[in-house]
């Protein structure tokens, strides 16, 4: 496989004397950055069975040769081949089922690599394509928040090098079906990097091959990875390594990579990794990986949830909350994304907004309510309301992240997270987390070896919400998932007694149970049609939802929303 590597070599040769690319560069086409949105037939005729993935990594040139051998079974008939790869790679060479085409059979004009079979495939055939292609890809300007490569060196000068992908999708670097089910069923990597340097990556390691010249071949299996979750890493790593006895009865290989002279630091965040693991398999259950790896590596950029291999930039950032929390959020995506994936973007709020919960739901397991209630006040004052977290149609990436492209952007972590919250106190513990293991496995007795990734949506999990408890909560998801502003309560005093109602967008039925403490004294008003009264003593305090149990309008919030932002525009030169 390597071998091949070097028929895209040429094209690299070209690249020797031309200028490193900057951040931003080379310019990616529209296709290219889009990530998701509505399939084509042609697309949803493919099952991604396979992919062998052989990259050589050239840092002197930051540039790439690969070869791609993919394997597809047809659930319609298919006469092309429509496979995603940034145009900035061109393909040199492709063969079908070992056949070799002609260049005329294929084209790249924008990013999406149209392939003319041979013949056509009928439904239930498969097919084999190996593209061989190569060049210089789009290096990221400010990684993870926009995506590319991202090369980098070490404080001792030696390359540092990862890649992000989650936003423009798998294609900036590999052929790839860029939206969220072209999951491949099973990857493996052979990644090729200059001598004395490492590249973990995703899943088990096969093996590590030195060539004549020095340079190693690191070759990784992984299966179900998620289409942006593959990451190429590499650098000078040192590393730890341990195992975790799950409480589920099976053994879990941990490795962290880190680079050198960090070793104290490195040794603290993987004493991190056996208590988080053990919180999330107590809380939502077993590790999903657990026959892979738990891995984490040191990258040049913050952070991301590359399945079996997160990314890690975070510094080793000290917090009053005692625990890294980049690194439990990102591995939080372990079950949220990776184990569970949307089906569509639409609905990432599963991956983001319980990825986001769970930091403060670790603090709870780790030192008790008041630091739950602390981090989740903490989270409370980044949530905007300036569109609904869903849309109810197919999205792309950025129509989903991006506030100009009428996403919701970071209220699908922060508001999702909240939403969350409340319908935990709603519907209670033992309910909540039985509908989030029936997300994430699929079945609520899930064990390691009866379960694998899978796809979920909103209309699923309000699905499950139901099937649990067996009340609908249309109403909840209605207000908190399908429209902007939040529910407000409105109070009111007529003597001695307190009124309270619910005023939602649409004016629709919000029978949200409320708290209410009198003198110290909590009840809980069930709003049965929206709305309750009660007797109050004259000159007795009240307080209302005194646990902070409930996502819902505040002034004050938004008061210091204004003011931030009338200070800004102060600040901002004329």
């Amino acid at each position: 496989m390597i071998s091949r590597l070097l028929l895209a070599a040429s094209a690299t040769a070209l690249l020797a004397a031309a200028p490193l690319p900057k951040k931003g560069e080379p310019a990616i086409t529209a296709q290219t950055q889009r990530s998701g949105g509505v399939l084509t037939p042609e697309q949803t005729a493919l099952r991604f069975d396979s992919a062998d993935l052989a990259f050589e990594v050239l840092p002197e040139t930051e540039s790439l040769n690969g070869v791609a051998t993919l394997v597809f079974t047809a659930k319609a008939p298919l006469a092309r081949l429509p496979i995603d790869l940034d145009r900035n790679l061109p393909v040199s060479a492709i063969g079908i089922d070992g056949v070799p085409l002609a260049p005329s059979a294929w084209s790249n004009l924008e990013g999406r690599l149209t392939i003319t079979l041979p013949k056509p495939v009928a439904a239930g055939g498969k097919v084999t394509a190996e593209i061989t292609y190569g060049g210089t890809p789009h290096v990221a300007v400010k990684a993870p928040w926009d995506d590319g490569m991202v090369w980098s060196k070490t404080p001792d000068g030696r390359t540092w090098f990862a890649t992000t992908a989650e936003g423009y999708g798998c294609d900036l670097f590999w052929p790839c079906l860029d939206f969220p089910t072209g999951e491949p069923a099973l990857v493996t990597l052979h990644i090729t990097v200059p001598k004395g340097l490492k590249a973990p990556s995703n899943g088990v390691l096969l093996g590590v091959d030195t060539l004549a010249d020095g340079r190693t071949t690191w070759n990784w299996r992984a299966k179900h990875p998620n289409t942006y979750g593959i990451a190429l890493n590499v650098g000078p790593y040192e590393e730890i390594s341990g195992a975790y006895k799950s409480r589920f009865g099976n053994s879990i290989p941990m490795y962290y990579w880190y680079l050198p002279g960090e070793k104290a630091q490195a040794e603290k965040l993987f004493a991190e990794f056996a208590p988080t693991l053990d919180f999330f398999e107590s809380m939502i259950g077993p590790y999903p990986f657990g026959d892979e790896k738990l891995g984490v590596v040191e990258t040049p950029h913050k952070g991301m949830e590359h399945q079996t291999i997160n990314a890690y930039g975070n510094e080793y950032a000290k917090a009053p909350e005692g625990f890294d929390w980049l690194f439990q959020h990102e591995f939080a995506h372990e079950w949220f994304g990776n184990q569970l994936t949307a089906a569509n973007w639409d609905d990432y709020w599963l991956h983001e907004g319980y990825g986001t919960y769970m930091q403060p739901l670790y603090g709870q397991w780790r030192e008790g309510r008041a630091r739950y209630a602390a981090m989740m006040q903490g989270e409370r004052t980044s949530i905007m309301n300036l569109k609904p977290i869903t849309q109810q149609r197919v999205t792309t990436e950025e129509e989903v992240y991006e506030l100009d492209e009428g996403g919701a952007g970071q209220d699908i972590y922060y508001k999702g997270s909240w939403m969350l919250h409340t319908l935990r106190a709603l519907i209670g513990d033992k309910a909540f987390f039985d509908v989030t293991r029936l997300a994430v496995y699929g079945r609520a007795d899930p064990k390691p070896g009866n379960f694998a990734p899978r796809f979920g949506s909103t209309k699923e999990y309000e699905a499950l919400v139901r099937k649990v408890t067996g009340k609908d909560y249309a109403w909840f998801f209605d207000v908190y998932l399908r429209q902007a502003a939040l529910p407000e309560l409105v109070e009111t005093r007529t003597g001695n007694t307190l009124g309270l109602a619910w005023k939602v967008p649409g004016n629709g039925p919000f029978p949200l149970p409320v708290q209410v403490q009198i003198d110290g004294k909590t009840r809980t008003l069930p709003m049965t049609g929206g709305n309750a009264s009660l007797s109050v003593p004259a000159g007795a305090h009240v307080v209302i939802d005194p646990d902070a149990l409930v996502l819902r309008r505040s002034v004050a919030l938004e008061d210091v929303a204004a003011w931030k932002a009338a200070q800004a525009a102060k600040a901002k030169p004329q």
